[in-house]
């Protein structure tokens, strides 16, 4: 949902600022890198029952990851191995927050209560995949009520007042499987009305097993360098 509806303001509203970032000389993946350590601060202080501190690391955390697109954009140092990286991180960091309330669940809590973050972890990356599988098939599967900035947005709001935050994550997890069968109904729906879909594929794949065979065959054909 937020995808959809704000994150266009958001990077008109950033833009500005990854002009400035600009200049101090980081690149996307060192605020892509700075985020995933803050993650892991905020991870291990929400196992340690600090939840407020763990707060404001989450928020701290997301700085960096909502600058760095805006930075690539401003250094021209978009590419696919930056966005692969980052969404990466994305997926680690998410898994390190859950983990480190699942450790707070276990020390404060009953332990078979950590079930309840390890089953919201794993809906997500379900999610995560249907949406990465979905767009390698030339099919689109953003949307849904939980994504993943409404699922941070939930737990800051949980580590904000911690007496709401077990029922938080329930609401989570049912939201959560909730989006899951929307996206399953989303591509499967456009994958009946898109039979094209695999002959792009295959296209995609002719393409470049002949650019393979291309480089191979200018390698063979290279004349070697006379030794001096």
């Amino acid at each position: 949902m937020f995808d959809g509806k704000f994150r266009t303001p958001v990077d008109k509203a950033v833009k500005p600022l990854g002009a400035g970032l600009r200049k101090t000389g980081l690149t996307p993946d060192h605020l892509t890198i700075l985020g995933l350590l803050v993650g892991v601060g905020a991870a291990v202080a929400i196992g340690a029952g600090m939840l407020r501190l763990g707060l404001l690391l989450v928020i701290l955390a997301g700085l960096p990851d909502l600058l760095d697109g805006a930075l690539a954009k401003a250094s021209g140092a978009s590419s696919q191995r930056g966005a692969f990286f980052d969404s990466t991180v994305d997926r680690v960091t998410d898994a390190l927050l859950l983990g480190g309330i699942a450790w707070h669940f276990a020390s404060t809590e009953s332990p078979h209560l950590t079930l309840l973050p390890f089953a919201i972890a794993s809906i997500s990356s379900i999610i995560s995949y249907q949406r990465a599988k979905a767009e390698s098939l030339g099919i689109d599967a953003k949307g849904g009520l939980m994504e993943r900035a409404e699922r941070i947005i939930a737990i800051c709001v949980g580590l904000l007042f911690p007496v709401l935050l077990i029922p938080i994550l329930w609401v989570m997890l049912v939201l959560t499987s909730i989006t899951a069968v929307q996206r399953f109904v989303k591509v499967w729906k456009q994958a009946a009305i898109a039979p094209v879909t695999a002959a792009r594929i295959e296209m995609r794949r002719s393409r470049r097993q002949s650019r393979r065979v291309a480089r191979t065959e200018r390698r063979r054909t290279r004349v070697p360098r006379r030794q001096p």
